[in-house]
């Protein structure tokens, strides 16, 4: 797996409507924070995919069994998903100065 590739890969059914998180714990500098507006987008361009609710967590979360702090996770909405293979393409902004521009992907299997 690259290291741009997220380790979340959700288990989707044809039909799924689905909230999702992302996790940067571990990929920010000490005391830096996810800030702004992400955007979650079908790196493929599909037309499959409604996403919506993009968000930096402001509350604690779990992704993947582990818990994620306030400001370390972009949380999504999903739907629309047909029998096929997605990625979606994450892109974040953080508090640091100068800011960075962190992009990662997820890519996740839709089946029957």
């Amino acid at each position: 797996m690259s290291e741009v590739t997220a380790s979340q890969t959700p288990a989707c059914a044809v039909g799924d409507e689905r909230n999702g998180a992302v996790s940067f714990a571990g990929q920010l500098d000490d005391g830096e924070v996810l800030t702004g507006t992400p955007v979650v987008a079908d790196a493929d361009d599909t037309g499959d995919l409604t996403i919506s609710n993009a968000t930096v967590n402001t509350s604690e979360i779990v992704v993947n069994n582990r818990d994620v702090a306030v400001g370390e996770a972009v949380q999504f909405f999903v739907s629309g998903m047909t029998d096929t293979k997605y990625t979606l393409k994450i892109t974040v902004s953080t508090d640091s100065s100068p800011a960075q521009t962190l992009v990662r992907y997820v890519t996740f299997k839709v089946d029957r």
